[in-house]
């Protein structure tokens, strides 16, 4: 079976992204309604400044969408990863390594030689996931977001150290 095709994230993607994570995180997470605006705020960011350095990938299987990552700009050589999310039935599936190579490939060739995200400690497969796709994970810091206490964690990791094919 082929996986998911990944394609740039559309306007018309925009209610898709929002619902479902804030369905997700909510069931998952318990997270309050705070964090479908996060989501709205970030994908409207995205459409509205259309930087061309910046870009929101969508997995879908038969039309149907199955995953979001968005590769976005912290300064001219720092990218940012955002709204990495796989419905449930695809984790495990080897598409969310494939979602986070295509954000770090596309702000490679963008000019970035370092990426960094921001997660909470409780999320433990996303936090699995980037140290075993070579992320270093940074300073910690306790906040209360989404209508819990959390830690957030910072992930950072060095684009320039990744061996490119010739």
């Amino acid at each position: 079976m082929t996986g998911p095709a990944i394609r740039p994230f559309i306007r018309a993607d925009l209610d898709w992204l929002v619902a479902t994570h804030h369905r997700l995180y909510a069931q998952e997470a318990g997270f309050d309604e705070t964090f479908g605006a996060v989501a709205r705020d970030a994908a409207q960011q995205l459409l509205d400044r259309a930087d061309p350095r910046e870009r929101g990938f969508v997995a879908e299987v038969a039309q149907a969408r199955v995953g979001s990552i968005f590769s976005t700009r912290l300064d001219d050589d720092t990218g940012q990863v955002r709204l990495l999310l796989i419905l449930p039935d695809w984790r495990g599936s080897g598409l969310a390594p494939r979602m986070l190579a295509a954000a770090e490939g596309f702000a490679r060739a963008q000019g970035c030689t370092r990426m960094r995200l921001w997660t909470h400690e409780s999320h433990a497969a996303a936090c699995a996931l980037y140290a075993r796709e070579g992320w270093r994970r940074g300073p910690r810091c306790p906040v209360h977001n989404y209508g819990h206490d959390l830690v957030e964690v910072r992930w950072d990791k060095d684009l320039a150290e990744i061996a490119l094919p010739d």
